[in-house]
């Protein structure tokens, strides 16, 4: 008897319980990824019941069994039990086209039951299905869900892995509880990590051509400018959800970005795709209280990053050339909400100061890539052969922008908008020091992927900010003239 006891076989929810994400969620981005046209016919898939919808999906889409984020002691929960000798099987609601060889590149199970033939396995259908194979009392279940309540109510014993204290006593009130494995939840910093705070500091480009007009001081132009501000953050951390949700299987094979809240399953995917939406609503909404030409350039900056997320960021060049006029376009879409034409030397300098910037980033990527003796990255076009033409590249760019902040200054007619104009010459060379530096620093591989985050954490690069707008300052004022 106490030898049938310990064969008693351990049944493992899938979603949620050893994945820390849902297949059905993550098939829908990774479909939009590789077709985006079939999401077309995921109402009418739907129509048909989950099952259909499942199958429809598992046909089309390609997972990385590898790069999916495992909960590890449910793993080390099927490991425990093959070395006494029970049974380990893998009951989930996802099909049997994506369950099985996921089952068979962890090597934890002997047996899959799963979602085929029409009948979604969740819920009392699952249940059914254990009964009919293990019989009433005659199998362990591990679940993370409500809907697993039928599941448990049939089983000797209940794994409960959930942060939930309502559903583990849920549980207990129909099963023996055997062990409660809780779940980490996603706190505020998680979000505000998602939707990438630190990043809006890029849309403070919305006040340069106030600035550089000096009409600062203009209370209707703040305001435009600050309400500009708000949409751009909200959009743009619209695509930031957007483009993670696209990137999980390439964000979880990086050293960092595996780390980001919806790569590592902190935050749901579905949360991600109600995220998204949500921000872009409130990033069009704030923009009808500015200008129309405003919605205008906030309208093409989401298409151009859709695009991007969607298939650009792959070709090479064009990615690089891409991110630098979206920064730019944050400077365009200042002067659309305050009514300031940016000047060519405005647009010039951003351009090619913007495009080094985003060479910084792929250089750095692609030098991580270097030293895990890879290769390519993933989602990307690069090789690692290309780091010396994406340094060349990158340092040529950033010599133009000062060059064309030198010829700005030397401009006659910059003599009217600062009166005392000689304090800056100033600003050249400290522009120069700062891109030499930064490129110095990316080639030693002190630069994370993102270089406005760098800048942010580093003291002489706030430095560098803060003397050439004491220049500008001195400059607008008169001081020594």
């Amino acid at each position: 008897m106490q030898r049938e006891i310990e064969r008693v076989p351990l049944c493992i929810d899938l979603d949620g319980t050893l994945l820390r994400t849902d297949l059905l969620h993550e098939s829908v981005f990774l479909l939009l990824k590789q077709n985006p046209l079939q999401l077309l016919w995921l109402p009418l898939w739907l129509l048909r019941g989950r099952a259909y919808l499942k199958a429809r999906l598992a046909e089309r889409v390609r997972f990385d069994w590898g790069s999916l984020p495992v909960n590890d002691e449910v793993a080390a929960l099927a490991r425990e039990a093959r070395a006494e000798g029970r049974p380990v099987v893998l009951a989930t609601a996802s099909p049997r086209r994506l369950a099985e060889p996921l089952a068979e590149s962890l090597g934890l199970f002997d047996a899959v039951v799963s979602t085929e033939g029409g009948v979604n396995l969740s819920g009392k259908d699952k249940c059914a299905a254990l009964v009919a194979r293990y019989g009433e009392r005659g199998f362990d279940y591990a679940g993370n869900g409500r809907s697993d309540l039928p599941v448990w109510a049939s089983a000797r014993r209940s794994i409960v892995v959930s942060p939930s204290a309502a559903l583990a006593r849920a549980a207990a009130g129909v099963s023996e509880v055997e062990r409660v494995l809780p779940v980490e939840r996603p706190r505020p910093g998680t979000y505000l990590r998602a939707l990438r705070v630190h990043q809006w500091l890029k849309n403070l480009l919305i006040f340069v051509p106030l600035a550089a007009a000096h009409q600062l001081s203009s209370l209707p132009g703040l305001l435009h400018a600050l309400l500009a501000f708000v949409a751009f953050s909200a959009c743009a951390s619209s695509v930031y959800v957007l483009n993670d949700l696209l990137d999980l299987e390439a964000d979880r094979g990086h050293v960092r970005k595996r780390k980001r809240p919806f790569a590592s399953a902190l935050i749901p995917v579905w949360q991600g795709a109600l995220m998204a939406p949500a921000l872009l609503l409130v990033a069009f909404a704030v923009a009808a209280f500015v200008t129309p030409a405003f919605c205008l350039v906030l309208a093409m900056y989401f298409a151009i990053t859709l695009a991007y997320s969607l298939l650009l960021k792959r070709q090479v060049i064009v990615d690089v050339l891409l991110l630098a006029g979206l920064y730019t376009l944050r400077v365009v879409a200042g002067g659309a909400a305050t009514g300031i034409v940016p000047s060519f030397w405005l647009l010039a300098f951003s351009m090619f100061i913007f495009l080094s910037l985003a060479l910084v980033k792929r250089y750095s990527e692609m030098l991580v890539t270097a030293q895990q003796n890879r290769q390519t990255a993933a989602g990307r076009g690069y090789s690692t052969q290309d780091l010396p033409v994406l340094m060349s590249a990158g340092t040529s760019s950033a010599m133009v922008a000062v060059l064309v902040l030198a010829l700005y200054i030397n401009n006659p007619s910059t003599e009217s908008l600062y009166p005392a104009s000689q304090w800056l010459w100033l600003a050249p060379p400290l522009m120069l020091y700062w891109v030499s530096r930064l490129w110095m620093k990316a080639h030693r591989g002190e630069i994370d992927d993102d270089p406005v985050v760098f800048a942010m954490r580093d003291w002489q690069s706030l430095t560098v900010v803060g003397l050439m707008a004491g220049c500008f300052a001195l400059a607008s004022f008169g001081v020594g003239a």
